[in-house]
């Protein structure tokens, strides 16, 4: 009765054991995912201040997987193609444009992770008109095939409920 006493103990500190390092693991890689995410936004924002819309699409999952909200109508943009014509459209607005993603939020299981961020956009219209909109952002990433992919994308801004109006000047 003893002996049995000893090795179910035995037992329980192994099955311990094994969910701390279980854990330590998991923690571990859940850090390193977040941190590979963050890596992506710098190249994103280069890609954005560079105007280069094909550089900007590596960021998300090709086809018609991704869905996008985005602070400009229709409602959303369903699939790569849809959203790349949308980053064109923004380009071809402006002269210059320059963006910085600013409080960056990461959480992530390994599989899925989610960000969020405020994004500044500055630059000048085609009128040569200063540009200086803050807008926050929400991305969904999906680990395919060992690399980060924005899935699903949220951009708004908050709206004046008294005037109807988006509230672009915030500022965090």
């Amino acid at each position: 009765m003893k002996s049995r006493r000893v090795a179910m103990g035995w037992a329980m500190m192994v099955l311990a054991a094994g969910l701390v390092v279980a854990a330590a693991v998991a923690a571990h890689a859940a850090g390193a995912d977040e941190a590979q995410i963050r890596k992506l936004y710098g190249p994103w924002a280069a890609a954005f201040d560079a105007r280069d819309t094909e550089a900007i699409m590596k960021f998300y999952a090709p086809g018609q997987t991704l869905v996008v909200f985005d602070v400009v109508p229709p409602l959303q943009y369903v699939g790569a193609d849809a959203y790349r014509k949308d980053w064109q459209d923004f380009f071809a607005g402006y002269k210059t444009v320059k963006v910085q993603v600013e409080q960056l939020g990461v959480v992530s299981d390994g599989k899925l992770a989610f960000t969020h961020s405020i994004q500044r956009v500055t630059g000048t219209d085609l009128h040569g008109k200063p540009i200086d909109m803050t807008l926050r952002v929400t991305d969904g990433l999906k680990k395919i095939k060992g690399k980060w992919l924005i899935v699903h994308e949220h951009v708004s801004a908050p709206v004046n409920l008294g005037t109807g109006k988006a509230e672009l000047a915030l500022k965090p």
